[in-house]
């Protein structure tokens, strides 16, 4: 048994796939099968198998249902998941946009799996374990780690990474907007990776000295986050809620939650963070209707015409919670967190989060997944949430 660890680098991983399937009779890969530019897995694998790309429109039909059931636009850029070494079989992707691939190279059979975890995990059980067990053919086709700094020496050189931290902006259109900062090759390498929805963007640096190296990153981090602009909330370990309090504390503001889907994650994520009681005020978890209407005021005919998950409740949640507490913002989420409780007008995942202000509410609708686990979805309406009010207050 042996586990490489390889760069972004086309060349290296080809040559790293024939020496592996010349030793192996297994091969799994994961990662880089994204839409960005230092995502070369599969185009490895061609050179490897010393073939070409080719579009397999049933994967690429697949993952445009992906972003049409999310509500989402797909760009151009996502097409190149749907593309795949001739004569290798996709491995469909219910959770992601990344299928897999299954091919065979010299003695190996090789598995191309995303490298995000939960995708990863999902196409390993559903489809690579039952044919490693020879239940099943693998034909069922439609077709992490946050950066830290850090510097070591290698060689007399020094190696530093640096990591920006986005949220809102899809991998793919990120991958379009630095795709010249991430040509193979260029010094600083730039490369993404995602987890839930936050899209770190990983800056590494070789120079001769350290101070050289940090200047390298300082110049490409003030290039990335003047072309991404509120889309970057932080760098590092920095999560939305730090970016959020940041904000709070610095503008002397205060905020108050009204919570039904998300059980209390919005406040235990602003509280989470040191210093919270000069901004968080308090939280409630109006999880049944008498909650609603008991605490909030919400009229028990508003969620007679409309429901207890619609766009008329979240807002009068937010509205009425920011009165109530006597807050400058109160934020409110209502939805269907799942497995159960969904319907085909509104759908496990369907979620609204509200945002009251001094002088507006604001209400987003998200959909988030019918297939995503229920702490996935709770998960994410509290990134969009917090998200929702970082945007507010910048």
């Amino acid at each position: 048994n042996k586990h490489v660890t390889i760069k972004d680098d086309r060349p290296a991983i080809a040559d790293a796939l024939t020496t592996a399937t010349e030793a192996a009779d297994l091969v799994f890969v994961t990662g880089g099968l994204g839409p960005t530019p230092d995502d070369m897995t599969r185009q490895a694998l061609a050179d490897a198998l010393e073939t070409e790309l080719a579009l397999h429109q049933p994967s690429l039909d697949a993952i445009a249902a992906f972003f049409q059931q999310r509500k989402r636009t797909m760009t151009e850029s996502n097409r190149v998941q749907a593309m795949f070494p001739t004569g290798t079989t996709p491995i469909e992707n219910t959770c992601g946009t990344a299928p897999g691939i299954r091919a065979t190279l010299n003695k190996a059979d090789v598995y191309l799996l995303p490298g995000v975890p939960r995708e990863m995990k999902t196409m390993f059980q559903r489809d690579v374990l039952p044919v490693l067990a020879g239940d099943a053919d693998g034909t069922n086709a439609t077709g992490e780690a946050d950066g830290t700094a850090g510097a070591r020496a290698a060689c007399g050189t020094i190696l530093m990474q640096h990591t920006l931290k986005t949220f809102s902006a899809p991998e793919s259109r990120l991958g379009e907007q630095l795709a010249d900062l991430m040509t193979p090759g260029r010094n600083p390498a730039i490369g993404t990776s995602a987890q839930d929805w936050v899209i770190a963007i990983h800056i590494d640096a070789q120079a001769n000295t350290r101070d050289e190296a940090r200047r390298l990153i300082d110049g490409d981090a003030a290039e990335i986050r003047r072309r991404l602009g509120p889309a970057v909330f932080g760098e590092q370990d920095d999560t939305l809620a730090h970016a959020v309090a940041r904000l709070l504390i610095d503008q002397h503001r205060t905020v108050a939650t009204a919570e039904s889907c998300t059980g209390g994650l919005i406040a235990k994520r602003l509280t989470d963070v040191s210093g919270s009681s000069a901004y968080f005020i308090q939280g409630l978890v109006t999880y049944a209707n008498e909650a609603k209407h008991r605490l909030l005021d919400v009229p028990t005919e508003l969620i007679e015409a409309h429901g207890a998950v619609s766009r008329q409740v979240a807002e009068t949640m937010a509205a009425n919670c920011r009165q109530l507490a006597a807050t400058d913002y109160a934020l409110a989420t209502t939805g269907i967190a799942g497995p159960t409780g969904g319907t085909p007008a509104k759908p496990v995942g369907l979620v609204y989060i509200a945002l009251a202000t001094p002088t507006e509410t604001i209400v987003k609708e998200l959909h988030i997944g019918e297939t995503t686990p229920r702490n996935a979805i709770r998960d994410r309406a509290t990134k969009s949430a917090l998200n929702l009010l970082r945007l507010q207050l910048i």
